[in-house]
């Protein structure tokens, strides 16, 4: 299965801020419901267009135009000062409700993210569906808009999420790029600008069809390396992954809301499994092992819970966070229906430092003062038979060897080239009796 990717976008977003600010301080007139627009000083007419309402985009308002330009097509425009602190206050509150439904985030500008479905995919009945609940979670709790583009490529989702608005799911898949972007003018493509539309119209390219059929070496002669960059965006050629944000100076941790509470151990795990599995490529990706780890829970009461342990040696396997995820998880949790879960790494040392190894080390280190389900563990001790520790560590090596093959058939094919079974959604098994080809 390939990649899926959402790109998440408030509609006019300095304009939604503004407006929902001037209602909680006591105004009785809506911004997005009138001919207004962010942007400039009213008394002095000047700068430019931030932001416009959908009744100001009826009068011809874009934005980017002069402030001068956009009081001549409507008169009567209602102008609104900006107030970046707000803007910045209203982006911090979007994106952490985003990274409490998944982590792997890349926040692109104050109002837009892309995030990768790959770590909640295993949530949600379909992509649209959490792409819908997305949606539906931030006009309910912050009380503004966004649009959600569905694809497969970023740049596909980019567009998808530029499509009819405001408060709209649309997918763009590699496989509708001719049905739904192509009959678009070479204007609506990502990237494609003003100067560029110009020169692409000197050469009779006038549809995103018209470019993604044109001959890449005569683009390449009038715009030099944007002409194959617009080529390429056109044929939805897009290889770029969701760059995510991977160490900071404390840890690295993921979390999740779930669609449904989770009521029983085995769901549970599943979920930490998908939590290890990201957590520990992570680690991988920044070079980085941890020493210590945690698993946090939010039950459906709103009451949180926590709890950590320290490995004996320092670790970036997936195995041994899942197996320690799910031992803490076990101690800490009461039977209440849980509807987040977290897990977090954390006293990090980059893989190129000594460190301090165990006689205990599997090659999966066991945690210190381990959990009571860990302790039956089959470990090697002092008094074992000293054959049984070449065998340990060479569990430990294959286990490395294996998430490293893991991670390089990802980066080249995409997340899901390799899933495990226990993640894949009841669609995507095998049936019963017959062989996958």
């Amino acid at each position: 299965m390939d990649r899926i990717i959402f790109h998440i976008d408030v509609n006019s977003a300095y304009l939604s801020w503004s407006a929902l600010e001037k209602l909680h301080n006591g105004s009785d007139v809506d911004l997005r419901a009138i001919p207004a627009i962010v942007g400039g000083d009213m008394a002095k007419r000047h700068g430019v267009v931030l932001a416009k309402s959908i009744p100001a985009k009826a009068y011809g308002v874009v934005t980017g135009e002069p402030i001068v330009n956009a009081l001549r097509k409507c008169p009567g425009l209602v102008i609104e000062p900006p107030d970046h602190r707000l803007y910045s206050r209203r982006s911090h509150e979007l994106m952490a409700l985003l990274s409490g439904i998944c982590p792997d985030i890349e926040q692109v500008s104050v109002d837009e993210c892309y995030m990768d479905y790959t770590p909640i995919r295993m949530q949600y009945p379909s992509p649209e569906a959490a792409a819908h609940m997305i949606r539906n979670r931030v006009r309910e709790q912050l009380h503004f808009t966004v649009n959600v583009g569905i694809s497969d490529r970023k740049v596909l989702a980019k567009m998808a999420s530029d499509f009819r608005k405001p408060d709209q799911v649309h997918t763009l898949y590699a496989s509708e790029i001719r049905e739904k972007m192509w009959p678009l003018p070479v204007s609506a493509l990502f990237m494609c600008g003003h100067s560029s539309v110009e020169t692409l119209r000197k050469l009779e390219i006038l549809t995103i069809g018209d470019l993604a059929r044109a001959d890449r070496s005569v683009l390449e002669a009038h715009l030099k390396s944007h002409g194959t960059l617009l080529w390429e965006y056109a044929n939805g050629i897009d290889d770029s992954a969701v760059a995510t944000v991977r160490a900071d100076a404390k840890g690295i941790g993921n979390s999740t809301t779930l669609s449904r509470d989770a009521e029983d151990s085995e769901t549970a795990h599943l979920v930490l499994l998908s939590l290890a599995e990201s957590v520990a490529r992570r680690l991988r990706d920044a070079g980085q092992y941890c020493l210590m780890v945690s698993v946090e829970i939010k039950y459906n009461t709103f009451r949180k819970a926590s709890h950590q342990t320290t490995l004996l040696s320092p670790t970036n396997q997936t195995d041994l966070l899942y197996r320690t995820a799910c031992a803490l998880f076990d101690e800490l949790w009461d039977g209440t229906p849980v509807r987040l879960l977290g897990l977090r790494s954390s006293k990090l040392t980059a893989v190129g430092e000594p460190v301090q190894m165990s006689l205990f080390d599997y090659g999966a280190l066991l945690p210190s003062n381990p959990p009571q389900n860990l302790r039956s563990a089959k470990a090697p001790c002092a008094g074992a038979d000293s054959a049984s520790l070449p065998d340990a560590a060479s569990a430990g090596e294959k286990r490395k060897k294996l998430d490293a093959a893991l991670d390089a058939i990802r980066k080249r094919y995409g997340e899901d080239a390799v899933v495990r079974g226990s993640l894949m959604t009841p669609s995507e098994q095998p049936k019963k009796g017959k062989k996958k080809s």
